[in-house]
């Protein structure tokens, strides 16, 4: 199901990027076009092979969308210490520009993991998003709840939030336009049960007409 691999420059350096399309067919024998267009992004370590987002994925696509995976400049240069969070927000911005050049007239959601879902929410606005997901969302830094980050989810814009429960950054609250999951006994890595994140995620999408109602893959 997976997209072939490519490479985006940004003003940061060359991004990786992965665009698996919905397949399936109409009566007229043609190629179904998608519903919506995905882009996510991955943790500050991490990868686009992360269960969640990899879950995420596959889910969305059987439904109609098309799914973007961006892996940022400083992970394709093999860093795992994040790049600042300007330089994140630039390079993010770029790739989505390109994407949304090819695939135009998309209802555009953005999001990602963790870090990614931080630079999904800030930068939502100014690529004209119509959606965010944002996946373990990470509220604090681990024991230090008063630094919270929740502003960021307050963009004016519907927003899914799938977090665990036992997650050591916290779960955000509920707020108009953000909607909450909370997975119960999942961690951080939301990988016990990755398809239950994937289901959480297409459901809400369906609920506002950015996915199809069955499997088109």
């Amino acid at each position: 199901m997976q997209g072939q691999e490519e490479t985006v420059d940004t003003g940061r350096g060359p991004a990786g990027v992965t665009v698996t399309m919905p397949g399936g067919a109409t009566g007229a024998g043609k190629v179904a076009s998608p519903i919506a267009l995905l882009v996510l992004g991955h943790g500050a370590g991490g990868s686009v092979d992360a269960p969640d987002l990899v879950a995420v994925r596959d889910a969305a696509v059987a439904a109609g969308v098309a799914v973007a995976l961006v892996t940022q400049p400083y992970r394709v240069a093999g860093r795992r210490a994040p790049a600042p969070a300007a330089h994140l927000d630039e390079a993010w911005r770029a790739v989505v520009d390109v994407l949304v050049e090819r695939l135009p007239g998309l209802p555009l959601i953005v999001g990602g993991r963790s870090s990614g879902a931080r630079v999904a929410c800030r930068t939502a606005a100014a690529v004209s998003a119509a959606g965010i997901v944002a996946l373990a969302f990470p509220l604090h830094p681990p024991g230090k709840p008063a630094r919270s980050r929740a502003e960021e989810l307050i963009t004016g814009l519907p927003t899914l939030v799938v977090n665990g429960s036992s997650d050591p950054f916290g779960v955000p609250d509920a707020a108009p336009g953000v909607e909450i999951v909370v997975l119960q006994g999942e961690r951080h890595d939301l990988r016990k049960a990755p398809d239950t994140v994937g289901r959480a995620v297409v459901t809400w999408l369906r609920a506002r007409g950015w996915a199809g109602g069955g499997d088109r893959a």
